[in-house]
C-alpha cells in the first residue's frame, strides 16, 4: 500500500470515530429516513366504531381482565392532531399498521368504506406534511372470525387471506406508500403467540407444559412457516402486479436481540451462534438462501415443517429488505440463568434453542440498558452472514413507567446511543467503500431508515398502561387524551432539526 494511501484511511478513521461523541442529522445520508411508529390496536382505538369488527387482540386483552386497547390513545380521532405533532418534530417517515378487521371486517370478502377512508386520509395527511407513510399489513391483529374458523396461523388457509388482505393494501394504497412491511417481528411474534404463553386471541389456561403433551412445541414453527409462505405469496403477488407501476419495496421483519457470549470461553461463543441461528436464522436463512438452518433441522427433526422445492424458491428472494425491532442486548452462555420472558414455563422454543439468555446491565421490563453495542453488533452480523441485505431499523426505544413525569432523560440518553451506534455502522460501510471494497469485497453497508417506537405513548403488550415508550405523555385518565411532549421529544426534535449538538445537549 502506498505512503498516501495508508495516511488517508488513517485519517478517515480518525473522522470517522470522532462522531461517536458528537453527530447531527446531517451526518447521515440525506435519503436515510428517521421517523416514529406504532401500530392499529395500540393507538387508534375506536374498536367498535364504523363497522370494525374484534381482532384476536381484543378477544385476549378482553379476556383476561386487565387493560385493553378500546380506547387507546385514540388515533382514529385524533390523527390529524398526531400528524401535526409529528410534522413540528421534523419526522421524515411514520409507521403505522393497516387494521385488518377494521378494513375487511369479516377477514375476506367485502372492503369496509369507512375503514378505507380512514387510511386514506391518514396517508394523505401524512403526504401533506411530507412525512412518508411506511405501512405494516400485519401487527398481531387477525381478524377474530378466522380465528374462529380455522385457528389462524397455524393453518394454511391464513395465506390465501393474508394475500387477498395485502391485496387489496397494495391497489388502495400503493401509489402513496412505497414501504411495506408485511408481518411484524414475525419470529417473537411466532414464539409469544404459539409457544410462551402470550396468546393473542386464545382465552385458555395454558397448556404449555411439556412438548411430549402438548401442541405448543410444534405450533410454534408451524405458524412461523405459515408466516413466511403468507409472507412470500404477498412480495410475490406485489411484485407481479404492483411494483413496476408503485416503484415500491416490500420486507419482512424480525425482533432482534443483540447476542454476544456471556464470557469468553469457547462454549459461550458456540451457544451465542447457536442462539443466533435460532433466533435470526428461523427467518432470515429461508428469506435468504430458501431454507431453514442446519441446527435447527438437526434439534427439531420432524417438528419443524419442510419447504417443497417450489415453496422454496418463492421464499427466496422474497423480501427487498429485512427490518429489524431490536430493543436489548442478551448474554448468553451454556450455563442455566434466570428465565427472562414472561412465561409460566421454560419449555418450548428457548428449551429448543438449547442457550441460555441472560440480561445485560440494568435492563428490567420498565427500562433497556442503553447497550448500544448490542444494537451495532446485530447491523455487522446480518451484514456478514446474509448477504449484506439492506435494513430498515423498524422499532428502538426504552419504555419508562407511564406517569406525568415528562423528564426521560434515561429515554434521550437510550435514543442518542443507539443512533450513534447506527451512524457508527453507516461510517463504517464508507470505511469499506473506501478500502476494503477494492480489496476485499463489493459490499457497502446498507441500513436505511431508524424508527422510534413510539410516537406517542400506547397501549403496550406487556405493560399495557402501566409502562409506555412514547415520546409524548398521554393522558389516560383524560378523556381527550391530552397529548404533553417529554424530553425525549424535544431532543429528537433539536436532532432532526439540526438544532442539538448531540456533544452539547444540556
Amino acid at each position: 500500500m502506498k505512503p498516501f494511501s495508508l495516511l488517508f484511511i488513517i485519517l478517515v478513521i480518525v473522522l470517522l470515530t470522532s462522531y461517536i461523541d458528537a453527530f447531527t442529522r446531517n451526518d447521515f445520508p440525506e435519503d436515510f429516513l428517521f421517523g416514529a411508529a406504532t401500530s392499529a390496536y395500540q393507538w387508534e382505538g375506536a374498536v367498535d366504531e364504523d363497522g370494525r369488527t374484534p381482532s384476536v387482540w381484543d378477544t385476549t386483552s378482553h379476556c383476561y381482565n386487565g387493560s385493553n386497547g378500546d380506547v387507546a390513545c385514540d388515533g382514529y380521532h385524533k390523527y390529524k392532531e398526531d400528524v401535526k405533532l409529528m410534522a413540528e418534530m421534523g419526522l421524515e417517515a411514520f409507521r403505522f399498521s393497516i387494521s385488518w378487521p377494521r378494513l375487511i371486517p369479516n377477514g375476506r370478502g367485502p372492503i369496509n368504506p369507512k375503514g378505507l377512508l380512514f387510511y386514506k386520509n391518514l396517508i394523505k395527511e401524512l403526504r401533506s406534511q411530507g412525512i412518508k407513510p411506511h405501512v405494516t399489513l400485519y401487527h398481531y391483529d387477525l381478524p377474530q372470525s378466522l380465528e374462529d374458523e380455522y385457528g389462524g396461523w397455524i393453518n394454511r388457509k391464513v395465506i390465501e387471506d393474508f394475500t387477498a388482505f395485502a391485496d387489496v393494501c397494495f391497489r388502495e394504497f400503493g401509489d402513496d406508500v412505497k414501504l411495506w412491511t408485511t408481518i411484524n417481528e414475525a419470529t417473537i411474534f411466532a414464539i409469544a403467540t404459539y409457544g410462551e404463553g402470550m396468546k393473542f386471541g386464545h382465552c385458555t389456561p395454558s397448556k404449555f407444559n411439556n412438548c411430549s403433551t402438548s401442541n405448543s412445541c410444534t405450533e410454534t414453527y408451524i405458524a412461523g412457516h405459515n408466516m413466511l409462505l403468507a409472507h412470500a405469496s404477498a412480495s410475490n403477488l406485489y411484485k407481479l402486479k404492483y411494483k413496476s407501476k408503485q416503484g415500491g419495496s416490500i420486507g419482512l421483519s424480525i425482533f432482534a436481540f443483540g447476542l454476544v457470549p456471556y464470557t469468553n470461553s469457547k462454549d459461550d461463543e458456540i451457544e451465542t451462534q447457536r442462539a443466533k441461528a435460532f433466533l435470526y436464522g428461523w427467518m432470515l436463512k429461508p428469506l435468504v438462501f430458501g431454507d431453514y438452518p442446519d441446527e435447527m433441522k438437526r434439534t427439531l427433526g420432524s417438528r419443524l415443517p419442510v419447504f417443497s422445492e417450489e415453496e422454496s424458491e418463492k421464499v427466496k428472494g422474497s423480501s427487498d429488505f429485512v427490518g429489524i425491532i431490536h430493543y436489548t442486548t442478551l448474554y448468553v452462555t451454556n450455563r442455566p440463568g434466570p428465565y427472562i420472558f414472561p412465561s409460566d414455563t421454560n419449555k418450548g422454543f428457548f428449551t429448543d434453542m438449547g442457550a441460555y439468555i441472560i440480561s445485560t446491565g440494568n435492563s428490567s421490563s420498565f427500562e433497556f440498558e442503553a447497550t448500544s453495542w448490542g444494537l451495532g453488533g446485530v447491523l455487522e452480523y446480518l451484514k456478514q452472514s446474509y448477504n449484506n441485505p439492506p435494513i430498515y431499523i423498524l422499532e428502538n426505544g426504552t419504555p419508562m413507567k407511564h406517569d406525568s413525569m415528562l423528564q426521560d432523560r434515561p429515554r434521550v440518553e437510550y435514543i442518542q446511543a443507539c443512533i450513534g451506534a447506527v451512524l457508527n455502522a453507516i461510517n463504517s460501510g464508507l470505511l469499506d467503500s473506501l478500502y476494503v471494497t477494492n480489496l476485499l469485497t463489493d459490499q457497502e453497508w446498507d441500513t436505511r431508515s431508524y424508527f422510534v417506537w413510539s410516537m406517542i405513548d400506547l397501549y403496550e403488550i406487556i405493560g399495557g398502561y402501566r409502562s409506555s415508550f412514547g415520546m409524548y405523555y398521554v393522558n389516560i385518565s383524560d378523556p381527550g387524551r391530552k397529548r404533553s411532549p417529554k424530553l425525549s421529544a424535544f431532543w429528537y426534535t433539536g436532532f432532526l432539526k439540526g438544532t442539538i449538538d448531540v456533544a452539547s445537549q444540556d
